[in-house]
């Protein structure tokens, strides 16, 4: 990762807009990676400041402060001690600040200050100050805080990124740029005769001036991850460590026998701080009362406990049907194009093993998916929006006393609605949860959320099994069916963890503590990016995995070819046939044939991979002039011994719950091994998990039957 280029890294509060500033300074140019050892995504880009000046940005993880609580606090905290020891520097610090959210913000920026590195601030959201008649002095704040610059801007607007290339330019042109931090933490001197210990052990290690140690001590004093964090970038020794804990634990008694709280001190003296230095500099009038008011008038209903679920289980109903009702011509295209791309390749080549592999094989199997990518699309489109809006961080809020009764808090609810695109980024998102408990619990049921993988399986057996028709004149049964798979899904999760929150042992307790986001409207150019990427990324990923699984069906589902040109072949004596043969006495049960077995085991590279493979087979099978097309192969298919329709509304049903709980998604839990560093919690998932498959598929399928349905 290392580059020539000067290195500017980019910080901040979540929300405050870092990531929008990274991307108008970074354009295109980004790579993502991750730190070494660790799953955290590291992102970098090139900023061109001028024709020949190019600095390296570092978007840094999200975070309050530098005293670390969850995992992504804890890179952010690691990555500054280094820096203050003079390991891998940067030449400048952007802070991001909300301009909005003045004071809160800036005790980061505070802290940062410390480390020696000119800062420039980037006063973001100016543009929400100046609608509400506010004003913030950014040339008094600079002088107050002592910082390099002060740029007020809106990232949203793409305002003020000019004046911040400039002052980033003017950073690194310039030799010798003397530091300096006009405010400082006021430590009474009961207070730092009390830490002083700590402060003489800091000295002895790294030798920083009274201030940097005294800072240091209330940081140790304050969180036990903060001296873990310490002991592990000073690497000391097991004596050194023994030793500073318990410095730390006689600190902090002593400080609590003050009546103070150890574990708010640091904050409340930089409050303290920062509320003296700027109470004469900022300007509010009476109109932010009035939008204020506005904005509460609206979180009201929309975090109402009755009205608020009424609403979002609405938004979710509309997004579903949506899915059906806009994908529908851009699939039609998609499919005639498929289709007319495999009969094309018939009518081309000659027969034989080439275009058997590329007609039955790559076009039948990658073609089956890519019809689904409008669906995938507009699903990616709407949770985007949800997110842009500040609207989950009000769902969050509302969740909150429910994910208390299942062991849960808040901060689960963003993590589990990220796994209604994809589970992986989900699990990543569970490091801003600082219990490890809560953090885990999450991780173990995170997969039950139905993802975007799952989605061409629920399409295709809905959209060829179940009556689109009205119910109660303003509902649709396929939409409602589409609903019931993601209900299912989400209330497994809940009993789930409010079971198993019973059994993991807990190692701390979290709050639930999270800074509403501002309502407002997504940019119309990041929003149409974001799906664009997220489309991009699904169609590569799971092209490749599919392309490659298809070529390997399509040989299975081949091979072995009769050994005289006399004997027909039958697909039933393939490889595949006979794989899919012996696991069908344990499947039977559930309604499948050996067919949707074959997908069940090629599931386990992908969810989605059910419906190439379905796909592929038929293909084969059918041995004709002509492609075959997915939904009208499973239409036409006929039980042998009974001479009835294979599948059915009953046996598509069975699928989709089968496919709402198995765990067949091996991208999944990898990452869950690197997040728990651990391979008992992957193991667990997938056995608790394929249980749940078996035993809901077979509840409803024989229940249905019993019950007379077909």
């Amino acid at each position: 990762m290392a580059t020539n280029l000067p290195l500017i890294a980019l910080m901040g509060n979540p929300n405050s807009g870092k990531t929008a500033i990274f991307n108008l300074l970074t354009g295109m140019n980004q790579k993502v990676s991750n730190y070494p050892g660790i799953t955290v995504e590291q992102r970098r880009g090139n900023a061109q400041l001028t024709d020949n000046s190019t600095v390296e940005i570092m978007d840094m993880p999200g975070t309050y402060s530098l005293t670390p609580e969850s995992l992504d606090e804890k890179i952010v905290a690691q990555q500054t001690l280094k820096w203050l020891n003079g390991i891998d520097r940067p030449a400048a610090i952007i802070s991001v600040v909300d301009a909005g959210n003045l004071s809160r913000n800036l005790y980061l920026t505070s802290q940062v200050m410390e480390l020696g590195i000119p800062v420039i601030i980037a006063l973001n959201m100016m543009d929400r100050v100046k609608n509400k008649n506010q004003n913030i002095d950014s040339k008094e704040l600079q002088k107050i805080l002592g910082v390099h610059a002060v740029v007020p801007m809106s990232a949203r607007e793409k305002w003020g990124i000019n004046e911040l290339q400039s002052e980033l330019l003017n950073v690194i042109t310039k030799a010798n740029i003397e530091v300096s931090t006009h405010i400082h933490i006021e430590i009474p001197k009961e207070i730092e005769k009390i830490i002083s210990p700590i402060s003489e052990f800091l000295y002895d290690k790294n030798n920083h001036d009274n201030y940097i140690t005294n800072v240091q001590a209330l940081r140790i004093i304050t969180r036990k991850s903060a001296l873990e964090l310490y002991s592990e970038c000073e690497n000391l020794t097991g004596a050194e460590i023994k030793s500073l804990t318990l410095l730390r634990d006689n600190v902090a008694h002593e400080i609590d026998e003050l009546g103070l709280n150890h574990h708010i001190l640091e904050a409340t003296l930089r409050f303290e701080m920062l509320d003296n230095a700027l109470k004469d500099h900022t300007l509010i009038n009476q109109s932010e009362i009035k939008n204020q008011s506005r904005s509460e008038r609206v979180d009201k209903i929309l975090t109402h406990k009755w009205v608020g679920p009424l609403i979002f289980i609405t938004l979710l109903y509309g997004i579903f049907q949506s899915i059906f009702t806009w994908a529908t011509i851009p699939m039609q295209y998609i499919d005639s194009a498929v289709g007319y791309l495999g009969n094309y390749c018939v009518q081309l080549f000659l027969p034989g093993i080439l275009r058997d592999l590329l007609v039955e094989g790559i076009i039948s199997g990658v073609g089956a998916i890519l019809i689904f990518l409008p669906q995938i699309l507009i699903l990616m489109f709407f949770m985007t929006i949800l997110e842009d809006t500040g609207y989950m961080a009000r769902v969050a809020f509302m969740m909150d006393k429910l994910m208390n009764k299942i062991g849960l808090q808040g901060k689960s609810v963003l993590p589990l609605m990220s796994g209604y695109a994809c589970a992986i980024p989900g699990i990543m998102a569970t490091r801003t949860i600082d219990s490890w408990k809560e953090r885990m619990i999450t991780i173990i049921v995170l997969p039950l959320i139905s993802c975007s993988a799952r989605l061409p399986v629920y399409t295709l057996m809905i959209g060829a099994f179940i009556p689109n028709k009205p119910i109660l004149g303003f509902l649709n049964l396929q939409g409602l069916t589409m609903v019931f798979m993601y209900f299912l899904g989400t209330v497994t999760a809940m009993i789930i963890a409010a079971i198993i929150s019973r059994f993991i042992e807990e190692k701390g307790k979290s709050s639930f503590v999270m800074e509403m986001p501002p309502y407002r409207m997504p940019l119309a150019v990041s929003l149409f990016r974001q799906v664009y990427i997220r489309g991009k990324l699904f169609v590569i990923n799971a092209g490749k995995i599919i392309m490659a699984i298809s070529i390997v069906l399509w040989f299975l589902a081949s091979f072995p070819k009769p050994e005289s040109d006399t004997v027909s072949f039958s697909i039933q004596d393939s490889y595949a046939g006979k794989i899919g043969h012996a696991i069908e006495p344990v499947i039977a049960p559930l309604g499948f044939d050996w067919k949707i077995g074959v997908g069940l085991i090629t599931s386990f590279a992908a969810r989605e991979v059910v419906v190439s493979t379905l796909a592929t087979l038929y293909n084969v099978e059918d041995e004709g002039d002509d492609f075959v097309g997915i939904t009208q192969a499973l239409k036409n298919e006929v039980n042998p011994l009974t001479g009835l329709p294979r599948y059915t509304p009953l046996v598509a049903l069975s699928i989709m719950v089968f496919y709402v709980y198995a765990a067949q998604c091996m991208a999944t839990f990898a990452i869950v091994k690197n997040e728990t560093n651990s391979w008992k919690w992957p193991l667990i998932m997938i056995a608790y998990m394929m249980g749940l498959a078996y035993i809901g598929s077979l509840l409803v399928y024989q229940g249905g039957q019993m019950l007379g349905f077909v």
